[in-house]
């Protein structure tokens, strides 16, 4: 049998869209798993190989919750835009397009208690905030405030895991929204920490430059949980602990993590697992040039960077096209998806939404966001205002 190459395969199996789709929206059964099927070079013709990659309905409902509060929030963010602090409905439409108004029409429509239309017969009707709605609405400013520090420290992380610590500011810019950086933040937000940040011209490219190194932000989320678990005792040494049949293990060398429902590791993959749990391996702060690729440390490293990279966003959650646009200057992986795969353990890849995303999983009960920063918990609240308990407990980007 002819030998195809796994992302060949999962190429054609998986079927990425011009939406950047790791599959399409029919590729899981109604059982709630996908097939993906698995080709080696056989000496017998052996039947391929197939693996179970299984749908986690919880962040898929996840990706569903977002599209009304991401309007909701849209739309306040227009109205407060306005000199008057209201919009014609007929000039709607210069702001979302001729397809969109009606959907936000529709959603003026549904929640009086935070949208309140005045004027109609000779006057033309406009949108603006109910008393309430502005009430809360005010808070924000409160909520940016707050976030300009972990903006700061989020900032120099990321800019710390790169080779060359800086990056193109366009790379920035395309995950500016799910990192909660202010849309024009080299300007309102660079300039205000010069010994932090600088924009340096780099073959023609406006790029993002760690100003100083601090040693003690290069700490991983994934350390501070094992910080936050207590496993080490006052002498410093940990506990001794038997792996489990989820594949945990307390060791500070570990991730944590979320099997799927439906999967059942068998004794050979939670002893591999125990394995490579075990394995120490150098910090994603560290230059990634250091290290070859081969060595099995290094491709955990690997892991570890993406990781990192999706516990610097504030839902802890990025499109695959995101991520992938760090490819060079995180050295990540050729083949993207099929590390994520293979450690689905930690992050689940849905394709809900326009795009294909991918999950941290621990970050999540459920549907549910466990850790928020200022902003979410602001924008909780003024979502909070349509009474719908689903959306209450949600965080959303916009």
């Amino acid at each position: 049998m002819r030998s195809l190459s796994l992302s060949l395969l999962l190429h054609r199996c998986l079927r990425s869209s011009i939406h950047n789709k790791f599959w399409d929206n029919n590729s899981f059964g109604k059982s709630g798993f996908m097939l993906v099927q698995i080709m080696h070079k056989t000496s017998g013709g052996r039947r391929p190989k197939k693996k179970i990659y299984h749908r986690v309905h919880e962040l898929d409902k996840a990706m569903d919750l977002q599209k009304k509060p991401t309007m909701i929030l849209k739309l306040k963010s227009i109205i407060q835009s306005q000199k008057n602090q209201s919009i014609l409905l007929r000039d709607l439409e210069k702001e979302v397009g001729i397809i969109q108004k009606w959907n936000f029409i529709a959603v003026i429509e549904k929640y009086p208690s935070v949208f309140h239309v005045t004027g109609g017969h000779k006057t033309p009707p406009a949108v603006m905030l109910t008393t309430k709605a502005k009430k809360i609405a005010a808070e924000e400013a409160l909520a940016n405030d707050l976030m300009e520090p972990i903006l700061v420290k989020n900032l120099r992380k990321l800019l710390m895991l790169s080779v060359d610590c800086r990056l193109p500011l366009e790379k920035i810019n395309f995950i500016q929204p799910e990192l909660g950086l202010p849309a024009d933040f080299r300007e309102s937000l660079i300039p205000k920490f010069p010994e932090l940040f600088s924009v340096k011209d780099v073959h023609g490219r406006p790029h993002l430059e760690l100003g100083s190194w601090d040693s003690s932000l290069a700490v991983t989320a994934r350390e501070e949980r094992f910080m936050r678990s207590r496993i080490l005792d006052t002498s410093g040494n940990s506990r001794r602990a038997c792996i489990t049949k989820d594949g945990n293990f307390p060791g500070p060398f570990a991730f944590h993590l979320k099997f799927p429902v439906g999967f059942r590791p068998n004794t050979n993959y939670l002893q591999e697992l125990e394995k490579w749990q075990k394995m120490d391996f150098p910090s994603p702060y560290l230059n990634a040039k250091r290290f070859e690729v081969s060595d099995p440390k290094a491709r955990k490293r690997v892991v570890a960077v993406i990781h990192e990279l999706l516990s610097l966003t504030m839902e802890k959650r990025l499109t695959s096209g995101q991520l992938d646009a760090f490819h060079s200057e995180l050295r990540l992986p050729a083949r993207l998806l099929l590390c994520l795969i293979k450690h689905h353990g930690m992050f689940y890849i849905t394709n809900k939404g326009a795009k294909s995303t991918v999950f941290l999983k621990e970050a999540y009960d459920g549907s549910k966001l466990l850790d928020k920063c200022p902003i979410l918990t602001f924008r909780d609240r003024f979502v909070a205002l349509t009474g719908r308990m689903d959306l209450d407990q949600m965080s959303f980007t916009t």
